[in-house]
């Protein structure tokens, strides 16, 4: 079992293992406990009703969350010619064609996003195996493969607060949700949009309940049950 430090064990305490908490509650308690010397991210953790390994139970999605998550998302567009322009204008971090390629092939990932147009897509599908495994590989359902004209929103977007989520190998739904020095409000309303996006990508071989269970933790926090049915309601009222 792992030691947990002193800081870890008092905010234990502030927390009933046997009581499922209201969404604004459980947030007003995440912060409660976030007791790290940085500003921890705030995280969600859902366990899906789902079996992975068939395909018609698979939950992949887009969340925009209107506070975004806090941390600088640094955005890598491939492009080339005047989309190449157009994404640096737009305020990418990293634009590139073959040398970008090169770069990555070379072990190079200082990057939080990757975007590319659609002609470029032939090119690096060499990348897939480097990208992939580190859910950095462009993907028409992710929003990460665009036409030019798209280029400047889809950037905006990934800068402002898009996540892209998907189910993992446990059935499990990992993401953040924000900062701990947000306000509570702020991040209900982060959750509301996260929620909403989930229900609204239910698979077709979705079969049972859904949603099982749902935790926040803080990044060095303990994990805290939330209400599954009223954190559902919260996203189906926007």
């Amino acid at each position: 079992m792992p030691k947990h430090g002193k800081s870890y064990i008092e905010a234990e305490k502030l927390v009933d293992k046997a009581k499922f908490y209201s969404p604004q509650e459980a947030m007003d308690l995440v912060i409660k406990t976030a007791r790290a010397k940085f500003d921890e991210t705030v995280e969600i953790h859902m366990r899906m009703g789902l079996d992975p390994r068939h395909a018609d139970q698979q939950v992949r999605g887009l969340a925009m969350l209107p506070h975004g998550t806090g941390q600088q998302v640094r955005v890598l567009v491939f492009a080339q010619g005047e989309a190449a322009t157009s994404a640096e204008e737009a305020g990418a971090d990293h634009v590139g064609a073959d040398d970008m390629i090169k770069k990555i092939e070379g072990g190079w990932l200082e990057f939080d996003t990757a975007i590319a147009t659609s002609d470029m897509m032939s090119k690096i599908g060499k990348l897939g195996k480097i990208l992939g495994r580190k859910g950095l590989m462009p993907n028409p359902k992710s929003g990460t493969v665009v036409q030019q004209d798209g280029l400047p929103q889809a950037i905006a977007d990934s800068k402002k607060g898009k996540i892209d989520y998907r189910l993992d190998k446990t059935s499990v739904i990992h993401v953040p949700l924000g900062k701990a020095s947000f306000e509570s409000s702020q991040l209900v309303e982060n959750l509301s949009s996260f929620v909403d996006s989930v229900v609204r990508a239910k698979p077709s071989g979705a079969k049972g309940e859904y949603v099982k269970k749902i935790s926040l933790s803080a990044t060095h926090g303990p994990g805290i049950n939330m209400d599954v049915q009223a954190a559902l309601a919260l996203g189906s009222s926007d």
